[in-house]
């Protein structure tokens, strides 16, 4: 790490702490050199890899934009948009992974928006699962259905365990 005021190639490190969110690290250093303090914020990248092979950042705002549309007309609140981009990011951080495919992204998003709205979740899934026809909605109803009265039956938390093959 560089002093930005004299350019001396090191630095020690005063103090760290967690961004609010956890998402980045605050470093105070000071340069041995010009005695010079100075922060820096350390955050981990990811990219998001399209149909292209061009790569461009994770960005959240995309996330809640795509979701949106999928929302129109349902009782969605922005915030639940952000929440649910939120969970998006936490999930794919958690893999550890550098890079993720766009699609692999379109896919994350359909647990925590089932969650969310059915409907929407419907909206959504039929263009990251290319449904084609009537029976391919049909068979997304019916294993909704199925995951709902499960979840009735026995689940004290009113959540299915097991996780949507959609």
């Amino acid at each position: 790490m560089y002093c930005p005021f004299c350019r001396n190639p090191d630095s020690r490190v005063v103090d760290s702490r967690m961004a609010e969110d956890g998402s980045a690290i605050r470093r105070r250093r000071q340069c041995p050199e010009c005695g010079r303090r100075f922060t820096t914020v350390e955050t981990t990248s990811l990219s998001v890899i399209k149909r292209s092979g061009v790569g461009e950042p994770f960005s959240r705002i995309k996330i809640i934009n795509g979701v949106r549309k999928a929302c129109q007309g349902r009782p969605v609140t922005e915030d639940d948009l952000a929440m649910l981009a939120q969970e998006v990011e936490e999930n794919i951080r958690s893999s550890g992974a550098a890079e993720i495919n766009a699609h692999e992204v379109g896919l994350a998003i359909l647990g925590p928006l089932q969650k969310l709205d059915e409907v929407a979740y419907l909206r959504f899934a039929s263009v990251y699962q290319a449904f084609e026809s009537l029976e391919d909605f049909e068979s997304a109803i019916s294993l909704l259905r199925h995951e709902a009265a499960s979840a009735a039956k026995g689940g004290s938390n009113g959540k299915s365990s097991e996780k949507s093959p959609i």
